[in-house]
């Protein structure tokens, strides 16, 4: 399952740069379209597209390396014990979140359906609504793992890949492969 993870999570990075270089590119040649008298419309909408998809798989990205800004000004100041419930809050209040969003993301998706792109009169708007509840879906996904990652570093649940021996301060010898 860790495999399964490890390359979605490439996957995603792949394809968050990707998306956020063709946004780039697609600009910059309708731009180009435009100063030469031959605008190409459809550059716009599909940028717009790429930056929603690029958008939401950036965050978890950021998300999942623990860079999104925080600012700890008073909860550093707080004991530990009260510091790890505000914690654990916080991954409560952005699982709620994260939950309404990939709701409310299918049923925009759904209710968009019928409606196209300006540009590309072809191809349902849906293809950008989608990214909401995908990218919510992946964010909720990371957040879960840093609830487990925290309450195994509280001792509440075994971390990932740990044995009963391990748990109980018991090492593995040194000549024994890792599973």
């Amino acid at each position: 399952m860790r495999r399964v993870y490890e390359a979605l999570t490439r996957a995603e990075a792949v394809l968050a740069g990707t998306f956020l270089v063709l946004m780039v590119v697609l600009i910059f040649t309708g731009g180009v379209a435009r100063l030469v008298r031959h605008p190409q419309n459809w550059t716009i909408d599909l940028a717009t597209c790429f930056f929603a998809w690029a958008a939401f798989m950036c965050a978890d990205v950021a998300w999942r390396k623990g860079s999104m800004m925080s600012i700890d000004l008073v909860v550093g100041r707080l004991p530990h014990r009260l510091q790890r419930a505000m914690l654990y809050a916080n991954y409560l209040i952005i699982s709620a979140f994260l939950v309404y969003a990939v709701y409310a993301g299918v049923h925009l998706a759904w209710v968009s359906r019928a409606r196209s792109f300006q540009g590309i009169p072809s191809v349902s708007y849906s293809w950008v609504t989608m990214s909401l509840p995908v990218g919510a879906l992946l964010l909720l996904l990371t957040t879960g793992l840093k609830i487990r990652t925290a309450l195994a570093e509280d001792g509440l649940v075994r971390a990932a890949g740990e044995t009963a021996g391990e748990t109980a301060g018991e090492d593995r010898p040194h000549d024994q492969a890792q599973p």
